[in-house]
């Protein structure tokens, strides 16, 4: 692919050598005309304006070969990316198919249940310990209470019971 491009590279620079050429060729033309007209030969005026547009016509067709080589390029490019993706997928495919070999979707599936199971019991017992702690908590602040309202009324009363 390189190969071909580097030729038909070489091809348009040959092209685009042509068309100035032929551009210097129109700019003497038109000078000559220009030259005729003033001495007044109006039949090599019509000659040499019938050259000029032939070497006109001709530029288009340059310029036109030029683009349609241009487009011969960026076609062998996009081939050649269509083939490296193509390359690309197939290995992407392979891979995952090792992947799906050494993944076992069964064991993993039953291994997340068991997950789910114990995170589940796990979260019960915690739920139970949190209550039975808060439980705790209220009889110490009973009794905490009540010894406030004993050292109170020991105080008011002056010890006498």
């Amino acid at each position: 692919v390189k190969k071909w491009r580097q030729e038909i590279r070489v091809q348009q620079r040959a092209i685009q050598r042509q068309i100035q050429a032929i551009d210097t060729e129109e700019l003497k033309v038109k000078k000559s005309i220009k030259q005729a007209a003033k001495k007044g030969d109006i039949k090599s005026c019509k000659m040499l304006a019938k050259e000029v547009v032939r070497s006109q016509k001709h530029k288009s067709r340059l310029y036109t070969s030029k683009a349609q080589l241009n487009s011969v390029v960026l076609q062998l490019e996009h081939q050649l990316a269509t083939l490296k993706v193509a390359g690309s997928l197939q290995k992407s495919g392979q891979v995952m198919k090792l992947v799906n070999q050494l993944v076992r979707m069964p064991e993993i599936a039953q291994s997340m249940q068991q997950m789910s199971m114990e995170m589940t019991k796990a979260g019960i017992m915690e739920e139970m310990i949190g209550d039975t702690m808060d439980m705790m908590e209220d009889e110490d602040l009973e009794e905490e209470a009540e010894e406030q309202i004993n050292s109170i009324l020991f105080q008011i009363t002056d010890g006498k019971a």
